[in-house]
């Protein structure tokens, strides 16, 4: 079975939807704590997936994600490097994708949105990049919730995912871009295309209900006979990175 380690720590909060999130996709999915790998960093090796999950790890204070990449720069880089060079793949998600950026595993920089405000809602996304994660998706829709999310360039990145006018955004007259990133990039993928690291939460959308509109579509599908999914966008993203390995 395909093995998927969920990182945690101090203001990590989106563990157990990630962990839900590849175990509907097929995955033996472990949380294990910072520390934990720390002090037993061998257990990297028994992984095929890392995920550093969204949250506001130590509470943002010196700046997103800087102080849980520099427990690791001190702690753990080394075995990290060696998980990276594997035939893996890595993925980091909001306050994850802060993290790889500040380790220097994914170029560029992702600082306070144009907005100076807190954002909470649903975007939608276009797909620049057929990387294993993404493989056979061209568009989804996700929901966002971030500070500190405008991405950007300091040189080319090949990009994965960029935010576009769509379903949500016209549904909800919302601006295709809600934080100013460069480019409308929303997510970046290293070179070789195996770590992934977005803004948007594809764990926070993998049941059709999860849905801003579920009751609206529902009702449409009921009056045109149509059948309902069952799993929502988000899912494919997972059951992608379970597939590479099968």
């Amino acid at each position: 079975m395909v093995t998927a380690l969920i990182f945690s720590g101090y203001g990590i909060n989106c563990e157990e939807e990630t962990k839900r999130a590849f175990e509907l996709a097929g995955a033996k999915a472990d949380i294990v704590h910072l520390n934990d790998l720390i002090a037993e960093p061998s257990r990297l090796k028994d992984y095929q997936i890392a995920a550093f999950p969204g949250g506001f790890s130590f509470g943002d204070d010196t700046g997103s994600g800087k102080a849980y990449a520099n427990m690791i720069k001190n702690h753990l880089l080394k075995e990290i490097k060696a998980f990276v060079a594997r035939d893996t793949l890595t993925i980091g998600i909001c306050n994850g994708f802060q993290v790889l950026t500040s380790l220097g595993l994914l170029k560029g920089t992702l600082t306070h949105n144009t907005s100076a405000q807190f954002i909470d809602r649903w975007v939608d996304l276009k797909v620049s990049s057929d990387s294993p994660w993404l493989k056979g998706i061209e568009s989804m829709s996700l929901p966002v919730a971030h500070g500190e999310g405008r991405y950007v360039k300091d040189q080319d990145v090949p990009v994965a995912l960029q935010y576009t006018d769509a379903e949500i955004s016209n549904h909800f007259d919302y601006p295709a871009n809600p934080n100013g990133s460069d480019d409308d990039i929303a997510a970046v993928l290293s070179d070789d295309g195996r770590i992934l690291g977005m803004m948007p939460h594809p764990e926070r959308a993998i049941e059709f209900h999860h849905l801003p509109h579920w009751t609206f579509l529902k009702e449409k599908a009921s009056r045109e006979s149509m059948a309902l999914p069952d799993n929502g966008p988000g899912l494919s993203l997972f059951e992608n990175a379970v597939e590479y390995f099968n």
